[in-house]
C-alpha cells in the first residue's frame, strides 16, 4: 500500500515513518511538512493512504483532508493530532482512524490492522459489486452467480439518507436541504451533529461490506460516488435506451430488461421523497411490457400475453388496462369464468379503494360479452 505522511513536526514525521516501517507491505511514498507540497506530491503519486497532522500552518489538516479528497475520493485518511476534539469533523471526512498524539505503536497497529479490507483492490471489488433500487434497498455481488450481501445498517436513518443519496448521486447535495427533510423537528445547531454521525454510520457500514462508494464532503454539501460500483437502475435503463421495435430477434432482450425489474423503486422502504423516481421508472418497465404483450398478440401467443399482464396487474392493481387486456385474452381463448373473474376483480377494485363501480369502455364491453356468451 503506498503511503504519503504529512506533519509540520519533523520529529514527529521521522517517528511516524520509523514506527509505519516496521510494518509489512506499507511504501512511504515520501513525507512532507508543507501541506501545499504534500497536495501536489498527492495528485502526482496518487497514494492509497494519507497519515495527516491536524494542527498545521497556512491549511490545517481538516481543510487538507477535503481538498485530497476531491482530488482521489477513494482514498484512505488517518488523522494524527495532539487533541481529541475533531474526532466527529475527522470521521464526517471519512477518516479510517483519528489517533491523539503521541503515537504509541500498538495503537497504530490497530490502525493498520483494519486496512486490508478497507484498502482492498478497487478492481475486485468494482467489478463485483452492484447497489441494488429495484423493490428495497440492498447490495449484491455478481459474477457467474448473483450473491446478495447482508449489510447491519447502524440505524434506520442512515440507511434511508443513503437511499436518498443513491437517487441523488454524482451531485451535491446542501446539509441544509438533507436536515430539513431528515430532522426537521430540530434546530440545525443540533442537527448538525446528528447529520455528522449519520454520514459516519454509513461510511462505517460501507467499508464493512468493502463497497467502494465514497461520500465527498464540502463545506455546504455531500455528493455521492459510485465510482466503479454499479447501480441497478443505472444497467437497467442504459440497456433500456438500446431498445428498438419488438422483433423475433430482440424479444429476448425485452424479456431479460421486464424480469431485470423485480419491483418497483424502493417499493419495499416506501420513501416519500423517492414517489416521483419510482413513478417515472415504472412507467418505462409497463411500456416495455405492453410493447411485449402487443407482440406476443400480434403472434396470437395469448398465453404468454397472460402471464405478462398478470404480473403487470400484481404491480399495478389499480391500472385498468390490465383488467381490460386480460379480459379479451381470455375471451379470444374461449375462457369465459377467466373472464367473469378478471370482470369481477376489477368491480372489487374500483370499489375498495375508489367507491366507484364500472363504466365506460369496459362496462360496455363485459355487458356486450356478456349478451353475446349467454343469451
Amino acid at each position: 500500500m503506498k503511503v504519503i505522511l504529512i506533519d509540520d513536526e519533523p520529529l514527529a514525521l521521522a517517528y511516524l515513518e520509523k514506527l509505519l516501517g516496521e510494518i509489512e507491505n506499507l511504501t512511504i511514498l515520501g513525507k512532507y511538512w508543507d501541506p501545499r507540497k504534500a497536495l501536489e506530491a498527492i495528485k502526482r503519486d496518487q497514494p492509497e493512504l494519507v497519515f495527516l497532522d491536524i494542527e498545521m500552518p497556512e491549511i490545517n489538516g481538516m481543510e487538507l483532508a477535503e481538498l485530497i479528497q476531491n482530488e482521489i475520493p477513494e482514498i484512505k485518511l488517518v488523522f494524527i493530532t495532539a487533541y481529541n476534539m475533531y474526532a466527529v469533523k475527522a470521521f464526517e471526512l471519512n477518516a479510517v482512524d483519528y489517533i491523539v498524539k503521541p503515537v504509541k505503536r500498538d495503537r497504530l497497529f490497530q490502525t493498520i490492522q483494519r486496512l486490508p479490507g478497507v484498502a482492498k483492490s478497487k478492481t475486485a471489488q468494482s467489478n463485483s459489486m452492484m447497489v441494488r433500487c429495484f423493490q428495497t434497498l440492498s447490495f449484491c455481488s455478481y459474477g457467474d452467480k448473483i450473491h446478495t450481501i447482508d449489510v447491519q445498517w447502524r440505524t434506520y436513518k442512515a440507511r434511508e439518507l443513503f437511499a436518498f443519496f443513491v437517487q441523488h448521486r454524482n451531485q451535491p447535495i446542501r446539509k441544509d436541504v438533507i436536515l430539513d427533510l431528515f430532522w426537521p423537528e430540530i434546530d440545525w445547531e443540533k442537527g448538525f451533529p446528528q447529520l455528522y454521525t449519520t454520514i459516519y454510520n454509513i461510511r462505517k457500514t460501507l467499508q464493512s461490506i468493502n463497497v467502494n462508494i465514497s461520500i465527498l464532503s464540502s463545506e455546504n454539501s455531500y455528493k455521492l460516488d459510485f465510482n466503479d460500483v454499479l447501480l441497478d437502475v443505472d444497467v437497467w435503463e442504459k440497456e433500456v435506451s438500446k431498445l428498438s421495435i419488438v422483433t423475433s430477434d430482440t424479444l429476448p432482450k425485452f424479456q431479460k430488461l421486464i424480469e431485470f425489474y423485480i419491483g418497483d423503486y424502493f417499493e419495499v422502504d416506501d420513501y416519500l421523497w423517492a414517489e416521483q423516481e419510482r413513478e417515472r421508472l415504472r412507467g418505462i418497465w409497463v411500456e416495455i411490457v405492453k410493447k411485449v404483450c402487443d407482440y406476443y398478440i400480434y403472434r396470437s401467443d395469448y398465453q404468454e400475453a397472460i402471464i405478462l399482464y398478470h404480473r403487470l396487474q400484481m404491480i399495478l392493481p389499480y391500472l385498468d388496462d390490465s383488467y381490460f387486456m386480460l379480459m379479451k385474452l381470455y375471451d379470444a381463448l374461449g375462457d369465459r369464468p377467466s373472464v367473469e373473474e378478471q370482470y369481477a376483480n376489477y368491480t372489487k377494485m374500483l370499489w375498495g379503494e375508489f367507491g366507484l363501480k364500472p363504466i365506460g369502455d369496459i362496462r360496455i364491453w363485459y355487458d356486450q360479452w356478456v349478451s353475446e356468451n349467454y343469451n
